[in-house]
């Protein structure tokens, strides 16, 4: 008699992630559409860089442009139901990131109100193989989704399941133009919550413009092989968002070479650069502090040297204490929290839309 309590007590706690045979048919997310993606990667679809044409790089970079964040597959289906199973490369977690952004996925549904969040995907902890119910009792019809793919951690593989009797097809992307954003680990997406909330792909969701990721956790340095990979994405602007990762000195030496490169092979498309907010840790730590001013002092200096030289068609956003005022907008002193990214987005999207809009992106 107890052991049957327990049986029953074990069954309630756990997760629904065990479906007859016959309940689910599952589709190769590849077959499906993926949406922001720069260039093709023949290594792995879900790597946002061809790492093997671009192999020298640093191999630092070359290790996190094999995360797909920013990635997104779009389908639609009348099933009650969506479920994936997905394997990543690692099984840690790290320690300022939920295991959802880090690993997990993270499906957003369109309605009458646009894209709104549906559910999310687990990861399993310490393992690389993961299954986990997305959303359930949707009411009957066709449904589009958007399932986010993990910040920080290389995906292998994914699969999408849906009732066996039910219809999953690609849709077609929701996003028109490409703009890619180059940077941190902010852009990036740390410490969102949730993949869907990283800026780029909030702002991609409120305009409807493609806003390409190309977050480089701590490694945002503006090297000159990055430059050249980046020379050779054909896309409709440019927002270098990459102020916080290299030294003052860095700055000073590298982005000279970062945007001429750029404005040589993509003549009359906006370059916006971004001033990067004071880290929160700046305000009791006097040495973040310091560092921070002098990163922002060279990177507005090389801005206003570049515009002297008379390269166009150039811009600059500046830091307006862009997470906010009341010191709550970061979780572990260096990045955003999501206050502190939904704060950058209320900032950056308005002018960023506004020198796009001079451009015909729209």
């Amino acid at each position: 008699m107890k052991r049957g309590i327990l049986f029953i007590a074990l069954c309630c706690l756990m997760p629904a992630l065990v479906w007859s045979a016959n309940e689910l048919k599952y589709v190769d997310a590849g077959s499906l559409t993926l949406v922001g993606k720069a260039m093709p990667t023949p290594a792995n679809i879900y790597h946002r860089v061809d790492i093997e044409k671009y192999g020298n790089m640093p191999k630092r970079v070359e290790k996190l442009f094999t995360y797909p964040a920013g990635l997104s597959i779009c389908f639609k289906t009348n099933s009650s139901k969506v479920v994936a199973r997905w394997t990543t490369r690692s099984k840690g977690v790290m320690g300022n990131m939920t295991p959802i952004a880090h690993r997990g996925l993270d499906l957003y549904m369109y309605s009458d109100e646009g894209w709104i969040p549906a559910g999310v995907g687990t990861p399993a902890a310490g393992k690389t193989q993961h299954e986990s119910r997305l959303v359930a009792n949707l009411k009957p019809g066709e449904h589009r989704f958007l399932l986010y793919l993990p910040l920080f951690d290389e995906l292998t593989s994914l699969e999408i399941g849906v009732d066996s009797a039910s219809v999953i097809t690609a849709d077609s992307s929701p996003f028109r133009h490409r703009v890619l954003i180059y940077g941190s680990s902010i852009l990036h997406g740390a410490c969102a919550s949730r993949a869907g909330l990283a800026y780029p792909a909030r702002m991609a969701r409120n305009t409807g413009i493609n806003f390409n990721n190309f977050g480089l956790s701590g490694s945002g340095k503006m090297e000159a092989t990055v430059a050249d990979m980046i020379k050779d994405v054909e896309a409709d602007a440019f927002v270098l968002d990459c102020m916080p990762n290299p030294s003052p000195e860095e700055i000073t030496e590298r982005t000279q070479y970062l945007v001429k490169t750029i404005r040589k092979h993509h003549p009359g498309v906006p370059v916006i650069m971004i001033e990067t907010y004071m880290r929160e840790g700046g305000y009791s730590d006097q040495q973040v502090y310091d560092r921070c001013t002098r990163q922002g002092k060279a990177f507005v200096e090389q801005y206003e040297l570049l515009k002297k030289q008379g390269v166009e068609d150039l811009y600059l956003i500046r830091d307006n204490r862009a997470i906010g005022t009341d010191h709550e907008g970061s979780s572990d002193g260096i990045h955003p929290n999501d206050l502190g990214f939904d704060r950058l987005v209320q900032q950056y999207q308005p002018q960023i839309m506004k020198i796009l809009k001079r451009y015909g992106i729209r």
